[in-house]
């Protein structure tokens, strides 16, 4: 049995929007919940503070309420939406005084790990998120939106409000940071 195509979650979420557009509370709760999650995940991952990732949620999702009549189609529903919750995240960090300390649960994963590997699963992980903390916020936005929410260079142009080939070099200069930040575990 297979689940939703790609086609039909993205026509459910047009739907939703155009609902929302609409005043439609249940929609809006509804987009809320599928999106919640993901978004949840992208914001951790960049700021590294959840206590600021569900504070960003939120005037993310505030802004798909009230601007969801604005919602051309030109890109996936969920590229509009993380193009906002990276806009949204932006306007966070420039409110933050002092450097956002990285939330180690944030790296590790719910997937149970067998015990013989879990020291060295952990460490590694908490080297790779270490790694990641290092880079810049539009470095590691890259990293994050293609190796955790699997976007194309497209997508991810679209939600940073920037050219493919930016986002190309970003990512070219991220991974050879990563190379050199991790070198030093090795």
């Amino acid at each position: 049995m297979h689940g939703p195509s790609a086609n039909s979650i993205e026509q459910e979420d047009i739907d939703l929007i155009e609902r929302i557009a609409q005043g439609d509370r249940g929609a809006f709760e509804r987009l809320y919940r599928s999106y919640f999650p993901r978004l949840a995940q992208f914001l951790r991952r960049l700021v590294w503070d959840g206590p600021l990732s569900e504070e960003i949620i939120n005037d993310t999702m505030f802004v798909v309420w009230t601007k969801a009549q604005t919602y051309n189609g030109q890109s996936k529903v969920s590229t509009w939406i993380f193009a906002i919750a990276y806009k949204q995240g932006l306007k966070a960090l420039s409110r933050v005084d002092t450097p956002v300390e990285m939330d180690m649960e944030t790296m590790v994963s719910d997937e149970l790990v067998e015990p013989e590997h879990q020291l060295s699963e952990t460490q590694l992980r908490r080297h790779i998120g270490g790694a990641l903390e290092r880079l810049s916020f539009e470095h590691r936005t890259v990293m994050t939106l293609t190796y955790f929410h699997g976007m194309s260079y497209e997508e991810i142009a679209d939600t940073m409000g920037c050219s493919i080939n930016t986002v190309k070099t970003r990512m070219f200069y991220a991974r050879q940071k990563l190379k050199v930040f991790l070198s030093a575990y090795a």
